[in-house]
């Protein structure tokens, strides 16, 4: 890590409509639930972002009380990939970053466009366990 006293988390998928949102709301919500806002910055962006996110994720968001209806999708640059810690792929990176110290994980989670309501379920409820689970070692490894 590059700082001992925070890290830097980034969501990152080709569009930044589904999966990277889903697990950009997690976050966001389990460092609130943490008490780690000042010491967890969370990134997320697409390299080609959509129009908007996609609606069968927001209403499956909806369901745990997380809303995503008022977000955008951005773009998201190599410059801030560099600036995070750990860098999570959603299925199909190709991401390929030069700084040595940014740990990149490749999730490999079917994407929720156009799936039905019970598939983007289950792809939201499996995202939720891995950002707990980031967010574990993330506080494990002394970053509170």
């Amino acid at each position: 890590m590059k700082d001992d006293s925070s890290v830097t988390l980034g969501f990152v998928f080709v569009q930044n409509a589904g999966r990277s949102q889903m697990s950009t709301a997690f976050a966001e919500r389990e460092r609130d639930r943490r008490g780690l806002k000042d010491s967890v910055e969370i990134i997320t962006g697409g390299t080609h972002p959509a129009d908007s996110v996609h609606d069968e994720v927001v209403t499956a968001m909806g369901e745990r009380d997380i809303d995503l209806s008022d977000r955008t999708p951005r773009e998201v640059s190599t410059e801030e990939l560099e600036s995070c810690d750990v860098v999570v792929t959603m299925g199909c990176s190709t991401l390929e970053l030069d700084a040595e110290d940014v740990d990149v994980r490749d999730w490999a989670l079917e994407d929720p466009d156009g799936q039905d309501l019970d598939q983007v379920r289950t792809i939201r409820d499996d995202i939720e366990q891995r950002v707990k689970h980031l967010f574990d070692e993330v506080d494990t490894n002394g970053s509170q």
